[in-house]
Parts: C-alpha cells; structure tokens; sequence
C-alpha cells in the first residue's frame, strides 16, 4: 500500500446499462476499461453486451445504445471471465465507483461468479470532491472541463474511460502538490472499498479513544474540506461525535488555542505528538 502510485497498474473501467438500479433488473450494455500505469495505456477492454432486456427510455437517451446494436452482442456470461482475467492484479477505479461496481457485482452474480471483493478500489468522483471543493457540481464532463480536458463526455463506456483517466492524471498532479503520491494516500482519501473504509475508521477512532483517556495529544495530518489543502496539526483530543453518518473529532487545535472539529475521514493520518 504504500508503492508510489507510478508503480501500480491501475484499471479504469466505466459501464452503460440498460437503467440505474441493478436491484431492480436493470443489466450491463457495455463494459469498457484501460490497464495503465505510469501514465501509459498498457491495454484496452470494450465490448457491447446483450442484457436479454428492454433498455429505458431514459437510458437510451443518455447513451444512444439501442436493442439492435446489441443483437450480435455476446451475454455477460461471456464476456465477465476475461473481464476479470483483464482487471487480475490491478487497482479498479471509476467515476462514481459505487454505481458501476454495484453493476459488475450484479452481473457476476447472476453469472454464479463471485463478487470483486478484497481489490483497493478508487473513487474517481470522490477523489475530485476531497482535492476540489466546493464546486456547483460533480459531473465528469463538469469536472473535466474545471481541470482543462477539452475531450466531451458522450456518454459511451469507453469514451468515458478516456475522460476518466484524463480528470485521474489532473487529480494526481493536485495531490502530488500536497504530498500525496503513493497507493496508500490515495486509498485513504478516496477508497470506496466498503470494508476497507470501515476499518479505517475503526482505527483511528480506538486510536483517538485511547489518546482521550491517556490525556496525550495528537498530530493529525488533515485534509480541509473548504480548501482541498493538507495541514499538520497538534490537538488536544476531546470527543468523537457523529451527525448522520458522519463522525467528528472535537478537540483543542494547539496552533489556534481553540477548540476545532475535524472530519474523521479527511485525517489522512494521525499519530501520538
């Protein structure tokens, strides 16, 4: 984890669907991604997949896939095996990881084939919140267009990728600025592994808990989420308290000889002063 990001293969992959809730039936119609690393393409995936379903209006709309060019497509039952021959020993990342992980997952089970459990898997899209704050809105194309990618987003799988891994270099450099370069960094600001974000988050509250009882302080290295700025800070340790699904460290700031709150999951890292 802690291999500088130059050194990891990385598999950007995107997906169109037939809609947006897999729960619902809703299948895959195309699956495409790039290999890379260090800035290189080391290959490509794409293909059309046949969902053996109608395809909503809505979707249609977006991306322009019709139940004709998808005839000849092969199922997913097919096209999953050498999809995960493709991904093997890499880093997935997506633009809103969630939606086309849910996707993939439904897919390999309806294949009998076990989900993809156990990768790092990065967040595109919360990558791009943590390091650019404070934006109207999210969109790949919105945030492509912000980081200078002239490239327009057509709502095709791989075309998709493409932007993806275009706005993914951008983001790297404004990390790099900010010390940010290896595997690890990047995992603790933008993993969506659900287990692994949980666990992260268990870590540092026992961490934090035994500072507060043993009345030690601690250093906290924090992302600000009004700025994307990284700062060193020495705090005083007070209480953890959550609001909805969020917890917060409070605690007195030993800079600013007040006390402060500081979101738990933009404390990159933190350590007995």
């Amino acid at each position: 984890m802690n291999q500088n990001i130059a050194e990891i293969e990385f598999t950007i992959f995107d997906t169109e669907t037939t809609g947006l809730n897999p729960d619902a039936g809703d299948r895959i119609v195309e699956l495409s991604a790039y290999r890379i690393k260090a800035n290189q393409k080391l290959a490509v995936f794409d293909t059309l997949i046949n969902p053996r379903r109608a395809i909503s209006p809505e979707a249609f709309a977006v991306n322009k896939i019709s139940l004709q060019m998808l005839e000849h497509a092969p199922d997913a039952a097919a096209v999953l095996p050498k999809f995960l021959k493709f991904i093997d020993g890499s880093c997935l990342c997506s633009y809103n990881a969630g939606f086309d992980l849910g996707f993939l997952n439904a897919e390999l089970k309806i294949a009998d084939l076990p989900p993809l459990e156990g990768m790092v898997v990065l967040d595109i899209l919360t990558l791009a919140k943590k390091l650019i704050p404070g934006l109207p809105r999210y969109a790949l194309w919105f945030i492509a267009q912000r980081l200078g990618v002239s490239a327009p987003q057509v709502h095709r799988a791989l075309a998709d990728v493409e932007l993806t891994w275009e706005v993914f270099l951008r983001l790297q450099t404004i990390a790099g600025q900010q010390g940010i370069v290896s595997l690890e960094g990047f995992s603790k600001l933008c993993a969506f592994n659900p287990a692994l974000l949980d666990t992260g988050r268990l870590d540092k509250v026992r961490q934090i808990q035994a500072c507060i009882r043993d009345k030690k302080i601690i250093k906290i290295t924090y992302l600000s989420s009004a700025t994307g700025g990284i700062s060193q800070r020495e705090v005083i340790p007070q209480e953890i308290k959550q609001d909805n699904q969020t917890r917060y460290l409070v605690g007195i700031c030993c800079l600013k000889k007040e006390q402060r709150t500081f979101r738990l999951d933009n404390i990159l890292d933190l350590e007995v002063a």
